[in-house]
């Protein structure tokens, strides 16, 4: 029986261990992005390390004109998020990566380190 009780408690043991190393390996990180073009723009934000796309499931981001918008995501610490953005209905007008993370970009990919990117302006 006392071993039975000593094994429950070194897997009880390794389960916390192993739910306290996920929850420390979660951040957070806030993107500020100003919308200086003259249409409404929407913007979506892409894991370069892992599958995902926030916010998902076929939803963007939408700032109006002359809008700033602080957008706060739960990401893994260290991963990179690059955004994507374009003028609503003319996705051929965009910056960073674009629609569907399809363009390669320069500075506009951030690391989830905690806190706020600098703010983000998006301008013709």
């Amino acid at each position: 029986m006392s071993t039975l009780n000593a094994a429950r408690r070194g897997l009880l043991a390794l389960a916390a261990l192993v739910f306290a190393s996920a929850a420390a390996s979660a951040e957070e990180v806030t993107f500020v992005m100003n919308n200086g073009h003259p249409y409404v723009v929407e913007v979506e934000l892409y894991s370069q390390d892992r599958d995902h796309v926030w916010p998902g499931n076929n939803q963007v981001y939408v700032l109006n004109d002359s809008e700033t918008k602080q957008i706060p995501l739960s990401c893994e610490s260290g991963e990179t998020i690059c955004y994507g953005a374009w003028v609503q209905g003319d996705q051929g007008t965009y910056w960073g990566v674009g629609p569907d993370n399809g363009q390669a970009c320069e500075n506009c990919c951030y690391t989830c380190e905690g806190g706020a990117t600098e703010e983000i302006n998006l301008v013709e």
